[in-house]
């Protein structure tokens, strides 16, 4: 594993800085609806800009991550994710010459789509929706951008570019896939029929989410007293950085607080994010791929050592184990799935008790999971106890 990311370039690249394989904004395949350009802010900014405004970013600072909306001002939401997934995804495209705008872009969007508590409310919504089309979050979050968010008289949607677009459908069923390419057969469900990729850019955004939501989980895990220093101090790659950390500052293993937890999560960061660039740098060397459209056809570019991979494979089943089948984060995942089952039920047999956009559209169950997704997690309990006269958290 490579050691920390530190000296990174802090210098804006702009357009003509851009190593040949990124994604060039003077070269985006555009806006499914043309419109006039906005100087001087190159397509990917203004798609960053128009995330930034939208009614679906801000409702994320009331959707969670694993501790529910009500359990602490604190505790990690889907806006403080997308934030920090958007600085660590700048400072490595920075350092790798890509595309730092749509880095930005697609990291500010790519959790528009998810529902209420969490994978909860997802499952749910899944099981739900079973007879009509499923749910999937990633699919969601480009219903947001495309369709849902009601902003421009000239059309639905954001209108943002293909290359945003692409990113943030992360992943989509083959059947849902084939649905996308019958309404658009060069958008961005046209890789996952052909086998390809998508940009590097996205590809490094899905990485740096992962980095990120390893690294916070284990914070909010400790702050909830859920999970200890001493359990997670049995994972290799916290130990290391912990164990470095006490050599330096020794005094700390006998200070109350947190600062032993903040430097050890800011050294890990730090060495994940080294690692992701150092090892996709070599990746990149050696495939050369002459433009981005070349780097969508080459094996994965964006990628991390085989050592840190195997090391975030061991932190993945620590948390999963020890976090997140707590009893007491279970608990609250199963009074959430009957909230959000309840509130399914609910609008599917009285749709007049939603807003009329949604209460008359063609395809019910699809406008009531629409309605439900792009729900925060304490409306979604204030609708629950208004229809069912029942109040299921303290």
């Amino acid at each position: 594993m490579r050691g920390p990311g530190r000296g990174l370039r802090r210098r804006r690249v702009n357009p003509d800085d851009l190593a040949p394989w990124a994604s060039d904004p003077r070269r985006s395949r555009g806006r499914r609806i043309g419109e006039a350009s906005s100087p001087p802010r190159n397509e990917h900014q203004r798609d960053r800009d128009r995330i930034v405004h939208s009614t679906a970013f801000r409702r994320l600072v009331y959707k969670t991550q694993v501790f529910l909306n009500h359990e602490g001002d604190l505790f990690r939401t889907r806006l403080t994710h997308s934030l920090e997934v958007a600085q660590l995804g700048r400072s490595a495209a920075r350092a790798l010459r890509l595309n730092e705008d749509l880095v930005e872009a697609i990291a500010l969007a790519h959790d528009l789509g998810h529902t209420p508590f969490g994978h909860a409310g997802q499952d749910t919504l899944h099981d739900c929706m079973r007879a009509h089309g499923g749910f999937e979050h990633n699919l969601q979050s480009l219903r947001v951008v495309d369709a849902l968010e009601i902003r421009y008289p000239a059309f639905d949607g954001l209108n943002l570019c293909f290359e945003t677009r692409e990113g943030i459908l992360k992943h989509c069923s083959r059947h849902n896939a084939e649905h996308l390419v019958r309404t658009e057969p060069t958008g961005p469900g046209r890789r996952f029929i052909d086998g390809t990729r998508p940009s590097l850019e996205a590809q490094l955004v899905n990485l740096v989410d992962e980095i990120a939501y390893n690294a916070h989980d284990i914070d909010d895990g400790v702050r909830s007293g859920l999970i200890t220093m001493a359990q997670i101090g049995e994972v290799p790659l916290f130990a290391r950085w912990r164990d470095e950390v006490l050599t330096e500052h020794p005094a700390l293993a006998e200070q109350p607080g947190r600062r032993l937890l903040f430097e050890t999560l800011r050294r890990l960061l730090s060495a994940q994010l080294g690692d992701l660039i150092a090892s996709s740098a070599a990746a990149l060397a050696d495939a050369a791929p002459a433009d981005a459209d070349a780097a969508r056809v080459a094996p994965a570019l964006m990628t991390l050592s085989p050592e840190l991979r195997a090391r975030n494979a061991e932190l993945k089943r620590f948390l999963f184990g020890e976090l997140y089948r707590h009893p007491q984060v279970v608990q609250s995942t199963m009074l959430a799935k009957t909230v959000v089952a309840e509130l399914f039920d609910a609008y599917a047999g009285r749709p007049e008790e939603m807003p009329s956009d949604f209460a008359e559209a063609v395809h019910l169950p699809r406008a009531v999971a629409d309605y439900i997704a792009g729900m925060t997690d304490r409306y979604a309990l204030r609708e629950h106890h208004r229809l069912t006269g029942r109040r299921l958290f303290d």
